[in-house]
């Protein structure tokens, strides 16, 4: 299904302001929010599809690229942005402060949805970062790749849906914190009174506590199980470097927050290629015949082979270059080159026959080295060459 406009879903035109901006994203938020519309599908997507569309609206550089090149702006390899959100925990994190508890707190009953630190109720504890690393080989990191992982992991409990209770009859407000989260202790000083708040000890800021656990989980809320995860990995990464997917680790604890993914990059070797930052390098072995008289071969790139012209002549360190078939910047638009390095082949076995004809050729003043004074050094080819 075709995204819709970043600014029909807000109902602002293109020269709104900042301000009218956010104010009309949370217009929209506040309509479609799930505490507002529990259980309601189509509204948690268009509450999810406010957020992407404010995410990339609400940034100057973000919103420029939208303006220019739609939604095609966001695709794969271009950077980060317009990805949409598949975890509504991330909306709560990254955009609940701009409304302040009126929206996401006191306005729906229950406090922000945070994990640890500020007012409010907390959820259960977060859970913990996943790291799996991933092979590709040089036509996957060319030209991007979407891969399907499977990952063991703590995954949701399906049967208590993550809050750790047998029956929703088995989860009550706390008796010390009253449900809030907090408590409030006030202390007499030669200053007056002072009122402090602290997490709930009881039950640690969640607001709620559970009599009977569930039978599948224990109360944790979640299970060790499998998630296929599907991963865009975008053109151009390389050995080491490291992408990361929010919300895609280990699942919380009791409804908390789930830990983020972390993939790390691994390149498969080429047999015939070599990788030097985005060039694309080739040993080419040429026979002494073929340098002499000139001829043409059929090399490796990353994707396919492709034919070259060798000119009569050629010496040993020349340096052929196709442009543009090495591999693309990650988040850029360079795109590196294939640098073609030329050996003639020296013969290390020659016969008594062979041994004649070379002695003979070896008093011509053709097979003398002269090289020409314009000519270029070999740390001057592979300078240039990289230049």
């Amino acid at each position: 299904m075709a995204k819709r406009d970043f600014y029909e879903i807000l109902g602002v035109s293109k020269s709104a302001s900042a301000d009218e901006i956010k104010k009309a994203y949370r217009k929209v938020a506040m309509q479609f929010h799930p505490d507002r519309n529990p259980g309601d599908k189509e509204a948690e997507e268009k509450f999810k599809e406010a957020a992407e569309a404010y995410e990339v609206l609400s940034d100057a550089d973000k919103k420029a690229k939208y303006d220019r090149y739609g939604h095609a702006a966001f695709g794969p390899g271009t950077g980060g942005g317009g990805g949409g959100y598949s975890n509504m925990d991330d909306i709560f994190s990254q955009f609940g402060d701009i409304f302040g508890d009126d929206m996401f707190g006191s306005f729906f009953g229950g406090g922000r949805r945070s994990n640890g630190g500020g007012s409010g109720r907390t959820r259960g504890q977060r859970g913990s970062n996943l790291r799996i690393k991933l092979k590709l080989n040089f036509e996957e990191i060319a030209k991007g790749v979407t891969k399907n992982v499977k990952v063991k992991k703590h995954v949701l409990c399906n049967t208590c849906g993550g809050n750790g209770a047998k029956d929703k009859n088995s989860v009550q407000n706390c008796g010390t914190c009253g449900g809030t989260g907090q408590v409030r202790r006030v202390t007499n000083t030669f200053l007056g009174q002072m009122q402090t708040v602290s997490t709930c000890p009881t039950c640690n800021g969640e607001g709620s506590t559970v009599t009977a656990k569930c039978g599948s989980c224990k109360g944790e809320g979640r299970v060790y199980g499998e998630e296929t995860i599907s991963i865009d990995i975008p053109a151009g990464v390389q050995e080491g470097m490291q992408l990361s997917m929010s919300g895609k680790g280990n699942a919380g604890e009791r409804g908390g927050f789930a830990g983020d993914l972390i993939i790390q990059i691994e390149e498969e070797a080429h047999p015939e290629l070599q990788r030097d930052g985005l060039n694309v390098a080739y040993d080419l072995h040429l026979s002494f015949p073929d340098a002499v008289f000139g001829t043409q071969v059929e090399v490796p790139t990353i994707d396919g082979r492709a034919k070259i012209k060798i000119p009569a002549g050629t010496q040993s360190g020349k340096i052929f270059r196709l442009k543009g078939k090495g591999f693309p910047e990650v988040q850029g638009y360079s795109k590196g080159d294939q640098l073609i390095y030329v050996n003639v082949w020296t013969p290390q076995n020659i016969s008594d026959e062979e041994k004649r004809m070379l002695e003979k050729m070896n008093e011509s003043a053709n097979f003398k080295p002269n090289p020409n004074k314009s000519d270029k050094s070999f740390f001057e080819r592979v300078k240039e060459a990289f230049s």
